[in-house]
């Protein structure tokens, strides 16, 4: 005997969603279900909220591709690599499986080198982000300050295949994307930079990260940056210094516990005035400095 399919309310899958997902320990349970809900039937989260409240039914298709992706979401996979998207200040970035995913915290980092740029007393200053991965740091510059010029350079084979289709999808004139090596980047500019901003992998090698959509997701050389977390930081340095101007400004995204040691980094390299700025949740996340 078939069976016949019963549509069951919104708001009752939704709740039976959030319940799933909060044993699972996601964070935000509610949330993540009405995400996963308005990826589903293609709206806006305020339109499952709306619908949810008029009592809105789901059809047996989208009851099926729901469950599937709550699913997904309770073995902890990343709510961006379910949906494909992430956001990022007023940009909807393409990420997925060998890309790491834009952080909100990442947002007063790109903060600071989109003031620092419009600050820079050229008509046509430049920017370059190195390790862009999806890209977020560099088309927020360029969309952001567009009299700017932005070049952004990435190193990973798995993470450029984002970073081609979110600069592709932007289509900002103004901004330069180019695989290449972070210490050979950009040689045709040096000197010629205004900012250098990266938000590098900066977890020490043997400090596993909690979160399992960290540890399992995000691609290790998104993540590891060394015995104590800062070999890339190294890099950035001695990049930053051939590339910026006389007065021009790194930013580096770190770890809370790093800002101490990446002041001192910068200030033994001949870095001028380093200065660490905390984010929203009052957690060290840049530290900034100028070139002499």
């Amino acid at each position: 005997m078939t069976s016949v399919y019963s549509p069951r309310p919104l708001s009752a899958s939704l709740r039976r969603a959030a319940d799933r997902l909060r044993r699972a320990g996601i964070l935000d349970p509610d949330v993540d279900a009405e995400l996963l809900a308005a990826h589903v039937l293609g709206v806006s989260r305020g339109g499952v909220q709306a619908a949810s409240v008029r009592g809105d039914t789901l059809d047996e298709i989208s009851m099926s591709r729901f469950e599937e992706a709550v699913a997904r979401r309770a073995t902890r996979e990343p709510l961006q690599h379910i949906t494909g998207v992430a956001p990022f200040r007023h940009l909807e970035l393409r990420v997925g499986p060998g890309v790491f995913v834009p952080r909100p915290e990442t947002e007063m980092v790109a903060q600071l080198a989109i003031d620092a740029l419009r600050a820079a007393a050229v008509p046509e200053p430049i920017a370059v982000d190195l390790g862009t991965g999806s890209g977020a740091i560099a088309l927020a510059m360029a969309t952001e300050v567009a009299h700017a010029q932005v070049f952004a350079a990435e190193n990973s084979v798995d993470a450029f295949i984002w970073t081609k289709e979110n600069f592709a999808s932007v289509g900002a004139d103004n901004a330069h994307l180019a695989f290449i090596d972070l210490a050979d980047a950009f040689g045709d500019l040096d000197g010629r930079v205004s900012v250098v901003a990266s938000n590098p992998p900066y977890v020490p090698d043997e400090a596993v990260p909690r979160d399992p959509e960290v540890r399992y997701f995000d691609p290790e050389h998104a993540l590891y940056g060394g015995s104590d977390g800062l070999d890339v930081v190294r890099v950035l340095s001695r990049v930053g210094l051939r590339l910026a101007h006389s007065g021009g400004t790194i930013v580096i995204e770190h770890g809370e516990w790093q800002g101490e040691q990446i002041r001192e980094l910068l200030r033994t390299d001949g870095w001028l005035a380093a200065a660490t700025h905390p984010d929203l949740t009052q957690r060290d996340r840049a530290t900034t400095a100028i070139r002499p």
